[in-house]
C-alpha cells in the first residue's frame, strides 16, 4: 500500500512529525508539555528514520539485474533507480519519502533537545540528551550520503552538502543553506562525539530500538570509515564490543538460521533478541512483501556468483535461498508486519524492520580499516572470524583466507586491493537485499552496469552526477538547489 500524500510547503513537509495541516491545528505552546524525562523519551522513538533506502539503493547497485519476466512486481521507486533516474514521487521506498523521513527524525530529536535546555533539571535528561545529539547526527549523516557527493577530503570544503538542522521551526516558510559536506561532517562529528558518552542503555525499556552504546559505537565505525579516520574506526569498533565479544556476537547462520524453516527464519533477522542486530527501526514500508519480487533485483547470475560457486575460501556460503516463482530470490531477512486501519476492509500500512547497524558491520568496518593501515595480518584474522560463522563445518586452515588464494581466485597480485576485493565481495553476500551494497560502490567508485530486457548495457561510472540522489523539487521554495543532472 502505498502513501499518498500532497507536498505540502517545505517546512511543514520537512520537519513535521505529524502531517502539516495536524501540526497547525495545535496549540502554539503544546512543546511545554514535554515537561519530563518519560515524555522526552516517548518523544525520541520518533527520533529515527520510519522510511527505508533499500528499495531503491538495491535496485541502483550491481546487486540488481532486469529479471525480465515471471511474477514480477514493477514499482517507479525499484524501477527508475535501475536505469539510473530520478523517482519523481514520495511514495514509500522512494529517496523523496526519505529524505522527509530523516527530517522528521530530525525535528524530534531537536525539540528533546530544546525540552531538556529549558528544563529545570537537565541533568537529569543526559541520556535523553545523548540519544538525542546521536541520533540528529544518524540522520544527516544518511542525508548527505544519499543526496551529496560522496566524502571526499579533496573536494568535500566545495561539495554542497544538505541542510543541518539544529532548531526546531519557528516559522512556516524559512530559508536553507545546503553549505558544503565538509560543513555536515564537522556538525554530525560535533553531535557524535557529544553524545555518545552520554547514552546510557539502562534508560531504554528495549535498547535495540534505541542508540543504545555499541549501535552509537557502530554508527561511529561507518562514519570514520567514510571520512577516512581509519584508527578512529577500529577504536570505536573495539568499543562496540569490549573484551573481545564480536565473534559470539555474529549471526549464527551456521548452527541456526539455517536449520530454520522459512517462517522461523523470516521470523528471526530482525528480533531484538538476535545479537547481531545493534539498532532496529520499524518504517512504514512494503519491502519485506516484495524484495523478492520486486523486477530489478537479486537475479540468479547474482545468487550464482555470491551463493551458489565457491568463494575465495574455497567453499561456500551457508545462506539459504528461497524462491517465490521463477527467479525471484530472497535470503530470509525480512516479514511484513500489516496493521489494519479499517476493521471492515483489508486497508492498513505495511511496516518493516530494518537492522540499522549490526555486529558484521562493525566486524568489516574494522577489517577495512586494518586493510587501509596495512595491518594486513588483522584485516584477514577479521575476515576469517566472518568465513567461520558462515561456511558450514569450517576448518581454520582449509577454508582460511590466505594472500595465495586471494591472488589466485581474483588475479590479483596487490595484496590491499585483493584483501578490498575480498571483504566487498564478503559484504555483498552478507547484507544482499538491505541495500547497504550502494554505499560501499560510491566509496571504493565502483562502475554499475545493468544490462536491460532490450539487449542495452546501461552505465553508471564513478563522477556521474546520478549517483546523487535528487533532493526532492519542493524544497527549492527554501532556497535549496537541487543536484545537477
Amino acid at each position: 500500500m502505498k502513501q499518498k500524500k500532497l507536498p505540502y510547503i517545505f517546512l511543514c513537509s520537512m520537519v513535521t512529525l505529524a502531517s502539516c495541516n495536524d501540526f497547525l491545528e495545535q496549540p502554539v505552546d503544546q512543546r511545554a508539555t514535554l515537561n519530563s524525562v518519560e515524555k522526552v523519551s516517548e518523544l525520541l522513538v520518533t527520533a529515527y528514520p520510519e522510511a527505508d533506502y533499500a528499495t531503491f539503493t538495491e535496485s541502483i547497485s550491481d546487486l540488481a539485474m532486469d529479471k525480465t519476466s515471471g511474477s514480477v512486481v514493477v514499482e517507479e521507486e525499484n524501477q527508475n533507480p535501475y536505469f539510473f533516474q530520478d523517482v519523481p514521487s514520495r511514495n514509500e521506498g522512494s529517496p523523496t519519502n526519505y529524505w522527509y523521513a530523516c527530517y522528521a527524525a530530525i525535528a524530534a530529536a531537536n525539540q528533546a533537545l530544546e525540552a531538556i535546555e529549558n528544563a529545570p533539571n537537565p541533568e537529569d535528561y543526559s541520556a535523553q540528551k545523548g540519544e538525542a545529539l546521536v541520533a540528529r547526527a544518524y540522520a544527516h549523516f544518511m542525508l548527505v550520503t544519499l543526496f551529496s557527493k560522496v566524502y571526499d577530503p579533496a573536494t568535500a570544503s566545495s561539495d554542497p552538502g544538505i541542510p543541518y538542522v539544529t532548531e526546531p521551526e519557528k516559522v512556516v516558510m524559512g530559508q536553507y543553506d545546503r553549505k558544503t559536506v565538509t560543513y555536515v561532517y564537522e556538525q554530525i562529528e560535533k553531535d557524535l562525539t557529544q553524545g555518545l558518552p552520554l547514552i546510557n542503555n539502562n534508560a531504554y525499556t528495549v535498547p535495540k530500538y534505541h542508540f543504545n552504546t555499541a549501535a552509537a559505537h557502530a554508527f561511529a565505525t561507518r562514519f570514520y570509515l567514510f571520512k577516512q579516520e581509519y584508527q578512529k574506526v577500529i577504536d570505536h569498533a573495539n568499543q562496540a564490543f569490549p573484551g573481545g565479544e564480536i565473534e559470539s556476537s555474529l549471526r549464527p547462520w551456521v548452527d541456526v538460521y539455517s536449520n530454520l524453516t522459512a517462517n522461523e527464519g523470516l521470523a528471526i533477522y530482525t528480533q531484538a533478541t538476535q545479537r547481531a542486530n545493534l539498532l532496529l527501526t520499524e518504517t512504514t514500508s512494503t519491502w519485506a512483501r516484495y524484495y523478492a519480487s520486486y523486477r530489478y533485483g537479486l537475479a540468479t547470475p547474482i545468487v550464482n556468483y555470491l551463493f551458489r560457486s565457491a568463494n575465495v575460501t574455497g567453499s561456500s556460503w551457508v545462506f539459504p535461498l528461497y524462491t517465490q516463482g521463477d527467479n525471484n530470490w530472497l535470503i530470509l531477512k525480512f516479514r511484513e508486519h500489516f496493521v489494519r486501519t479499517d476493521i471492515n476492509a483489508d486497508i492498513g500500512l505495511a511496516y518493516t524492520i530494518f537492522p540499522l547497524f549490526t555486529a558484521e558491520e562493525v566486524l568489516f568496518n574494522r577489517a577495512e580499516a586494518y586493510i587501509e593501515l596495512g595491518n594486513y595480518r588483522a584485516a584477514r584474522a577479521d575476515l576469517n572470524t566472518y568465513a567461520s560463522a558462515r561456511i558450514a563445518n569450517y576448518d581454520p586452515v582449509a577454508d582460511a583466507v590466505t594472500t595465495s588464494k586471494i591472488r589466485s581466485f581474483y588475479g590479483i597480485s596487490d595484496t590491499k586491493e585483493g584483501l578490498i576485493a575480498t571483504l566487498l565481495d564478503f559484504k555483498a553476500a552478507e547484507f544482499v537485499q538491505e541495500g547497504m551494497r550502494w554505499f560501499d560502490i560510491i566509496r571504493h567508485d565502483i562502475t554499475v552496469e545493468h544490462p536491460t530486457a532490450s539487449g542495452q548495457v546501461l552505465t553508471l561510472p564513478p563522477g556521474d552526477p546520478r549517483r546523487v540522489f535528487q533532493i526532492p523539487q519542493e524544497v527549492v521554495l527554501a532556497g535549496i538547489e537541487q543536484n545537477p543532472r
